[in-house]
């Protein structure tokens, strides 16, 4: 049996309570511990765009340029042009957190150069997967609707919805062992290149970690709403 929304039945509240939860956490610990350590200077007084591109030419990838970007940690390295795009807040700052922040974005760009297998998969899948995210809730609940009549066309649908929502779930746990070593490799060459003390490493660390669990909360959310299709259409 159907509800007359898919969205909002009392198992769905089940279904994603947990993932909301971990969620607003996640979220908080972020910008709490964000802000606690972009407070906290760097003692060699690099800034976030100066450490980028300091780690890029010690990696041999002195192509890669480092560019400023507009908004608040919207930090990101962009693989086909070869860019790493720091926010001003990260760029400018001579902080632990933007060293750190600045340093994972970097881990990316390693990733891309030397073919690390989950990040060529997650890039591989993206295409797919931004098209499952857009077409998987109007699938969905125009499946849903057509359901309710019986009307087969409507099962149809709702399962092509659940593939497309699938495909995006896939594409959220992908991401988690691509970010945890772009994490990985930022704290190893934060310390091998001597840019971070023991503590400042510490530092650091937490700022990765706080953003590594937004991830985690992100792919959680995904597992659970597509668990959740697939019990609204066994009870079909």
């Amino acid at each position: 049996m159907f509800f007359w929304n898919p969205f909002m039945t009392p198992e769905y509240f089940v279904f994603m309570l947990p993932p909301l939860i971990l969620g607003l956490y996640a979220q908080g610990k972020v910008q709490a511990t964000y802000a606690k350590y972009s407070r906290v200077a760097n003692r060699r007084g690099l800034t976030g765009g100066q450490a980028a591109r300091y780690i890029l030419d010690s990696a041999g990838l002195s192509h890669v340029s480092v560019e400023r970007t507009a908004g608040q940690l919207t930090d990101h390295y962009d693989p086909r042009s070869k860019v790493l795009r720091l926010s001003d807040g990260v760029c400018n700052s001579r902080s632990v957190a933007a060293l750190g922040i600045a340093a994972h974005e970097c881990g990316h760009a390693i990733q891309h150069d030397t073919g690390y297998v989950p990040l060529a998969f997650r890039n591989n899948l993206f295409p797919v997967a931004n098209l499952g995210s857009t077409l998987w809730m109007p699938l969905i609940f125009i499946g849903f609707l057509l359901m309710v009549s019986k009307n087969a066309l409507g099962v149809m649908l709702f399962d092509l919805g659940i593939v497309a929502y699938a495909l995006f779930a896939v594409f959220s746990v992908v991401t988690l062992p691509v970010e945890f070593n772009a994490s990985k490799r930022a704290l190893a060459v934060l310390t091998e290149q001597g840019v971070v003390t023991t503590d400042e490493r510490k530092h650091a660390k937490k700022v990765l970690d706080a953003a590594a669990l937004t991830y985690v909360a992100a792919a959680l959310s995904a597992i659970m709403m597509l668990l959740y299709f697939l019990r609204l259409r066994s009870s079909d």
